[in-house]
C-alpha cells in the first residue's frame, strides 16, 4: 500500500470534495481521481460514494480514515526518531559513575548540560567500581564511564576531565582536625583506611605511592567498598585516610576534611569510552565532557561535619 495513496484518501476524506482535496494538496483533481482508483482496486472496495456536491465515505472508507491516520502518524514519529537517532538528539546513554566521582562539580555540570542541550536522549546512571565500569565500557553494557585515573586499559579512550588535590579525612576528635593544612605524612602512624586496590587499582596505587613519597608506608587498616563508606568508617574512629577534594561533600558525623600541605598528591577522574562507538548521542555526550575539563581544582578550606 502507497504511503502516498493514504496521504490523498485522507485529504478527500477530511474535505468530503475532490476538487478541494485536489487545491490542498498541490496538484490536479483528474490525478486525485486516478490515485483514489488506485487504492480502490487494490483494496478491492469503493471508498466513497458521490454525492450532487461532494462525496461521503462508505463504509469501508470510514473503517480505512482512522487507520490510515495512525499509519501516516505512526510513519512520521518513526521518521523524526531515525532523524533524532542519526544526529543524535534522541537515544539512550548509560553513564558510568566510579568512586564517587558523581561528587564533583564538574562532572555534575556536564550532566546537567548535557540534559539541557538534549533533553530527548535519556541518562541511565550506573554506579559502580572503575575495574567493573571498564568491563561494562568492554561488553557494551555501559556507554560511557566517569573512572578514577590512571587505569590501565589501551582498549579504551579516556580524556581526562577533572584533576582535583586530595585532601586528609580525619575524625573530628583527631589534632589535626582543627588544623588550615596537613602535611600527608602527618598520617604515618595513624590506621590507614582504604579500598580494596581490586576495585580501583590505579587509584590505589597513586595514593600508596604519595604516601611513600612523603616518607611513610601507611599501616592499612580497616577496607572500605567505596568513598562514601571509608569516610563514614573514619567517623566512627576506625583510622585516618585521604579522598579527593570534592568528596569532601559529604557530610559524615564525626569528619573532618584537612587540605594537604606541600606538592600535593592529586586525584584524576576521566571519561572512558569505546573508541568507535558510533552512536552520535555518544559522541555528543563527549564532546560536551571535553567543553567542561577543569585540571587544578580549587582547594577546599578545612572544615569539619560535627563531632
Amino acid at each position: 500500500m502507497d504511503l502516498r495513496h493514504l496521504r490523498y484518501f485522507l485529504a478527500v476524506a477530511d474535505e468530503l470534495h475532490f476538487t478541494r482535496a485536489a487545491a490542498k494538496l498541490g496538484i490536479q483533481q483528474p490525478p486525485l481521481s486516478q490515485q483514489i482508483r488506485q487504492l480502490e482496486d487494490e483494496l478491492g472496495s469503493k471508498l466513497f460514494r458521490r454525492l450532487t456536491r461532494g462525496v461521503e465515505l462508505t463504509e469501508a472508507g470510514a473503517f480505512l480514515a482512522p487507520q490510515a491516520r495512525r499509519i501516516l502518524e505512526q510513519v512520521e514519529q518513526t521518521k523524526i526518531a531515525v532523524q533524532g537517532l542519526a544526529r543524535g538528539t534522541r537515544g539512550h546513554i548509560r553513564v558510568g559513575f566510579s568512586n564517587a566521582s558523581y561528587f564533583n562539580s564538574v562532572v555534575s555540570q556536564v550532566i546537567r548540560d548535557y540534559r539541557e542541550r538534549f533533553p530527548d536522549v535519556v541518562l541511565a546512571p550506573v554506579q559502580s567500581v572503575t575495574a567493573e565500569l571498564v568491563r561494562m565500557l568492554h561488553a557494551s553494557t555501559i556507554d560511557v564511564a566517569f573512572l578514577r585515573a590512571p587505569f590501565d586499559d589501551d582498549g579504551l579512550g579516556s580524556d581526562l576531565i577533572v584533576e582535583e588535590p586530595l585532601v586528609a579525612v580525619v575524625p573530628t576528635s583527631h589534632p589535626l582536625a582543627g588544623q588550615t593544612e596537613t602535611h600527608l605524612s602527618a598520617l604515618a602512624k595513624e590506621p590507614f583506611l582504604i579500598f580494596p586496590r581490586a576495585t580501583s587499582p590505579g587509584f590505589y596505587d597513586s595514593i600508596i605511592s604519595a604516601c611513600q613519597q612523603a616518607g611513610f608506608s601507611p599501616q592499612l587498616g580497616q577496607e572500605a567498598p567505596d568513598i562514601p563508606s571509608l569516610v563514614h568508617l573514619v567517623g566512627a574512629g576506625f583510622g585516618v585516610s585521604v579522598v579527593p577534594s570534592a568528596v569532601s561533600q559529604v557530610r559524615a558525623e564525626g569528619v573532618a576534611y584537612v587540605p594537604l600541605a606541600g606538592e600535593r598528591p592529586m586525584a584524576w577522574t576521566r571519561l572512558g569510552y569505546r573508541r568507535h562507538d558510533a552512536s552520535e548521542a555518544v559522541k555528543n555526550f563527549i564532546a560536551i565532557a571535553r567543553r567542561h575539563r577543569m585540571v587544578g581544582s580549587v582547594v577546599p578550606r578545612a572544615q569539619s561535619t560535627g563531632r
